[in-house]
């Protein structure tokens, strides 16, 4: 039997820029790029966990605006089933993460340059196929 893994992520776009974070080296995929989120909770929804843990992880709040993607990546015995959310800040742009080393707004075209964890490469190609 597989352990599926319910992630969240926030595909946050200011203007012509998208939010990315990398994580830190001690951490599982470590010095790759992702967007920010975490664990769904039992009984939370990906919105209601998604604004949790970017509230956590970034001190700021986000607005969620709708499905990206979601996805399955297998991980060793564990799948990461990763649904990425579009959501828009509620307030200034973070400037720390309890989880990453570096945040970084990127323009679209260069997402595909970014070294980015395994999980996160479908929302990633969703992005740069849609031109947004």
């Amino acid at each position: 039997m597989v352990n599926v893994l319910e992630v969240v992520a926030a595909v946050i776009q200011d203007e012509d820029q998208f939010l990315v974070c990398r994580r830190r080296p001690e951490k599982a995929a470590g010095g790759r790029w992702e967007f920010p989120g975490g664990k769904v909770e039992d009984g939370e929804s990906a919105a209601d966990a998604l604004r949790r843990e970017i509230q956590e992880e970034l001190a700021v709040g986000i607005r969620v605006l709708g499905e990206l993607t979601t996805d399955d990546t297998l991980v060793g015995d564990l799948v990461i089933r990763l649904t990425c959310l579009r959501a828009e800040l509620e307030g200034p742009r973070p400037t720390r993460s309890t989880d990453h080393d570096r945040l970084a707004w990127v323009a679209a075209q260069v997402l595909e340059q970014l070294h980015w964890a395994e999980p996160d490469l479908p929302a990633v190609k969703t992005l740069i196929a849609s031109g947004t």
